[in-house]
């Protein structure tokens, strides 16, 4: 028979309760790399049902559950919830094994538990905060009574602790996700004349593209890059990709006064930022695309360099798309490369575009970029544009990142 025990005193649940908010994972959708820990758990055990679930204040919530079409069930209906206090009173043997519920008196009552099609077997571990307090529980299920034999407890503690992974890897991931939310630059408004929108929607939870913008002597700096890559490694590259351009402009504003656009020389920019970048590169074996560019306010004149990026084109007035040539190679690739600035303009109702491979694989499966330029002429203004983006993003999960920036010169500018 299982020994009962005793709530948790308020200080303590309030303790615990918060580590659990901190992982905010609580009503988030299903996910196969949880999916998978209990798949694995039904095929390895030969159990009917298997879970990952979090025990909030009041209610047991499946992060993933198999064998049963449940989302929750109430705290005081649970096993768990004895699983949890257990772990308090036996730290170092957390496990919760019953062998048949419905005879043991602690569980029998519970709904759920005995009859033709109830739980008779329950096998369940702690899954632990970010501060050490356990959360929720990974467990087994079976309609029979049985055991488990010492190598199957040991199996079990080993995908208990695959669980745990992801559930830490959950809580990394959703901090670097906000992070780097918070790094993209906030929604330019009142430019004189020109109307600026963007969208930046990684493939996973955080991702290798990014984008920026910043006025800068009577003009605009737009830059879209993307890194060699998905993920966290990605992510952690691009934060130093956009600083170090942020910072490479900064200075050639500064000192350089020799720009063919009177805003930024976006060539010289962009390999004093290569040079800067070029030992990150070379150790992590990687490369980064990217377009840069500077749009001066009062003539719609356009100094721009593509490293690489090859995805940039200006819609005009008319519909008619005019794509941007860039034959420079992606940073990265060569220590001692150099980038020339080529020049183009914006005539009023016009706008540039810039956009990541991403968008190019939701609008065709082959990469053709007459799909790109179909898509961009059929959106006339950012809005529009930005909008259509985000609308194919949500139909589609993305396979890659999908990074898209719209600059309109105004057509009464």
């Amino acid at each position: 028979m299982t020994t009962d025990t005793s709530q948790l005193p308020d200080d303590l649940e309030d303790e615990r309760v918060r580590d659990l908010e901190r992982l905010e994972v609580l009503d988030t959708p299903r996910e196969d790399r949880f999916e998978q820990i209990t798949r694995m758990a039904r095929h390895v055990f030969g159990v009917p049902m298997a879970s990952v679930a979090l025990l909030d204040r009041d209610r047991l919530w499946f992060k993933s559950l198999q064998g049963l079409d449940l989302v929750q069930v109430p705290r005081e209906e649970s096993i768990c919830k004895t699983t949890i206090v257990r772990t308090y009173h036996h730290p170092d043997d957390p496990t919760l094994i019953v062998e048949d519920a419905s005879a043991d008196p602690l569980f029998a009552g519970l709904p759920g538990v005995g009859g033709d099609d109830g739980v008779r077997f329950y096998a369940g571990y702690p899954l632990y905060g970010p501060a050490g307090h356990p959360v929720g529980t990974f467990c087994i299920y079976d309609t029979e009574p049985r055991t488990l034999d010492p190598d199957q407890l040991v199996a079990f503690a080993e995908l208990a602790e695959w669980a745990q992974r992801e559930l830490q890897r959950a809580d990394e991931l959703d901090r670097a996700a906000a992070m780097q939310a918070q790094l993209l630059p906030r929604p330019l408004t009142g430019l004189p004349g020109y109307e600026v929108r963007a969208v930046c929607i990684p493939a996973f939870v955080v991702g290798g593209d990014f984008y920026d913008h910043y006025p800068l002597r009577g003009g605009l700096v737009v830059t879209v890059a993307d890194v060699m890559g998905k993920g966290l490694g990605a992510a952690i590259l691009s934060s130093a990709v956009r600083s170090t351009f942020r910072g490479a402009s900064r200075v050639m504003e500064r000192f350089s006064h020799a720009a063919t656009c009177s805003v930024l020389d976006t060539g010289a920019a962009l390999t004093a930022a290569a040079e800067n970048l070029a030992d990150d590169c070379e150790h992590t074996g990687t490369f980064v695309t990217v377009f840069h560019a500077a749009v001066e306010f009062a003539t719609g004149s356009v100094d721009y360099v593509d490293a690489g990026h090859g995805l940039a084109a200006i819609r005009r007035v008319d519909g008619s798309v005019a794509p941007l040539a860039g034959t420079g190679l992606p940073v990265g690739v060569l220590r001692e490369s150099t980038w020339q600035a080529q020049c183009t303009h914006l005539e009023p109702g016009d706008t540039l575009v810039i956009c990541s491979d991403g968008l190019l694989d939701l609008l065709d499966e082959h990469s053709d970029r007459q799909a790109l330029y179909r898509f961009v002429a059929g959106h006339a203004t950012p809005h529009d544009l930005i909008e259509a983006a985000r609308a194919l993003a949500g139909g589609r999960p993305p396979m890659d990142d999908v990074t898209v920036v719209a600059v309109r010169r105004c057509e009464d500018a």
